[in-house]
């Protein structure tokens, strides 16, 4: 009964350090996040965010049909 006991309280003892650790490393990165968010606002002004940052990089599908139109133009046959 003794082994369970410590066991347990090994256990609720390393839950809090790393409830705490968590805690801590979240704050932190919000707070970096925060920063560099309203310093990216001030830098561009009001602009928005793209609509799909992925599709305008070329790795996801999704571009508009204005771009497969031109993209087979400037390719030469």
């Amino acid at each position: 009964m003794q082994r369970v006991r410590v066991g347990i309280t090994g256990l609720a003892v390393v839950f809090l350090i790393v409830l705490l650790a968590a805690a801590i490393v979240g704050f932190h990165s919000k707070e970096r996040t925060g920063n560099a968010a309203s310093a990216n606002d001030a830098a561009n002004g009001s602009e928005a965010p793209p609509a799909d940052p992925l599709a305008e990089l070329g790795v996801a599908p999704g571009g508009t049909a204005g771009d497969k139109d031109d993209s087979k133009a400037e390719s030469p046959r």
